[in-house]
Formats: structure tokens, C-alpha cells, sequence
């Protein structure tokens, strides 16, 4: 599904006319990061599953270069932003001795694979020589929890993420692409605010500095800075957007 901004040219408008492709964005994180975009003048190709959607054919779809090509075709344009923003995790947190395989590879496929398929497309097929821009996501090590329990095929997944984006920001060198990886949490989604208690909810408010749980659009302004000629000196890093929830 493609949109364009519709804007004039405008100094307030960083991304103005520059192809961008946000996957996962029908909800959420995904899709406050489209409407960013937008607002700051991008052309978007949105790319979504609906839950109910197998991994493997998330996979086939993120593995088919369609959203690559949809761009190119409907704004005629070589695409400038990637936000590989989608990712699973089983809601039914199992420990390392409880996962099936099933669910490991579930989880591995849609993440790491998944990640890993947009994130190669975006190498060989991104603009060069100025404004390429990649931004994984990974709720891993950057927001602290890295050694929680009852999530360890999600947090292998993630930490795979985070490295993959980290050396793609070196292998990049002399492109002028850029690539980072955000890791934001806890924030107000529907995900997590539907296999979260009230308990757990509170927790989380009440651990923060800023006594409230992170919004969509916090997360989204970072994206926009990184996906901006302004955030083009900060590169290979794993970027917490945590509000000082974590150390």
C-alpha cells in the first residue's frame, strides 16, 4: 500500500519527497512511525500481515522484494528510508525447557529473518551518495532486558537484530547509507497492554522517572531524527527509548 505526503516543498519538511518503506506499520509502533514520516513529507509504502498471518508467509512476502518494487514503481524513485519494524513474541512466555521448536522458529523466522531479508533488500537497492536510511528495532539488551525470563527465543532473535544492524552500518562504508537500531520500551501498544496485567502495568509506570509508559509517537520522533539528514552522524547503534526506565 503506497501514500504520499502531498506536500509542498517546505525547511520543515526534512524527509520532503524521499521514498520510505515502514513494514509492521498497520498498528503501533509500525504505524505511528508511518504517520511521522508523513507528517515530515516522506512518501511511504506501508507493509503489514494480519495476525492471523503464518510466519512463513511473512516470510515469503518480506522474501519477494514486493514492497522494494511497489515503491519504485508507484513513485518512480529509488527508495531512501527502510523501518523494519515487525516482530513477533509468543504470548504465551515460555521458559527455554517449555519452547517448541515450532515457537522457536516462528520467532526466529518473522525476527531475525525476517529482519534480515528487509535489511539485505535495503543494501543492494537503497539510495547511495546521501539520505539511505536503515532502522531495525530489537527490545533486547538497550532496554535491560536482556536476561529476562520466559523470553529467550524472542531476546536470541533480537540480539541477532542488533548485531546484523551493527555491521551493516560498517559493511555501508562509502554508501552514505546509515543504519541504527532502536530498542523502545515499555511502550503503550496494543500488544502489550493486551497480554500485560494491570499488575505488570503499574510496574512498569512505576519504575519510570517519568511515572507513565512509553507512547507510540516517543518512539516515532526518534525515527524521524535517524531517518533525517540530521541524524546521519549517528550510526551502527543500538539506541535505547526507554524514558530512563532501564540503567
Amino acid at each position: 500500500m503506497v501514500a504520499a505526503a502531498g506536500n509542498s516543498l517546505s525547511p520543515n519538511l526534512p524527509l520532503q519527497d524521499r521514498v520510505a518503506i515502514v513494514t509492521g506499520s498497520s498498528r503501533g509502533i509500525g504505524k505511528a512511525v508511518a504517520l511521522h514520516l508523513a507528517s515530515l513529507g516522506a512518501k511511504l509504502v506501508v507493509n503489514y500481515v494480519s495476525n492471523s498471518t503464518l510466519a512463513h508467509e511473512v516470510i515469503h512476502e518480506i522474501n519477494s522484494s514486493r514492497p522494494f518494487s511497489t515503491a519504485e514503481k508507484a513513485f518512480e524513485d529509488q527508495v531512501y528510508i527502510l523501518i523494519a519494524c515487525v516482530g513477533i513474541i509468543d504470548p504465551t512466555f515460555p521458559s527455554i525447557a517449555n519452547t517448541t521448536v515450532e515457537s522457536f522458529e516462528k520467532t526466529l523466522n518473522v525476527n531475525a529473518k525476517g529482519t534480515f531479508l528487509c535489511i539485505r533488500e535495503a543494501a543492494n537497492r537503497l539510495k547511495r551518495d546521501g539520505g539511505g536510511r536503515i532502522v531495525t528495532f530489537s527490545i533486547g539488551a538497550p532496554t535491560g532486558l536482556q536476561d529476562a525470563p520466559s523470553a529467550g527465543a524472542y531476546l536470541a532473535s533480537t540480539a541477532a537484530i542488533e548485531e546484523m544492524t551493527k555491521i551493516l552500518a560498517k559493511e555501508l562504508k562509502g554508501t552514505k547509507i546509515i543504519a541504527n537500531c532502536v530498542g523502545p520500551s515499555p511502550i503503550a501498544t496494543e500488544t502489550f497492554l493486551s497480554v500485560s496485567s494491570e499488575e505488570i502495568i503499574e510496574m512498569f509506570r512505576n519504575r519510570s522517572p517519568l511515572l507513565r509508559l512509553g507512547k507510540p509517537k516517543d518512539v516515532a520522533a526518534v525515527v524521524g531524527f535517524l531517518s533525517s539528514d540530521d541524524g546521519e552522524w549517528v550510526n551502527g547503534q543500538v539506541i535505547p527509548v526507554h524514558g530512563g526506565h532501564w540503567p
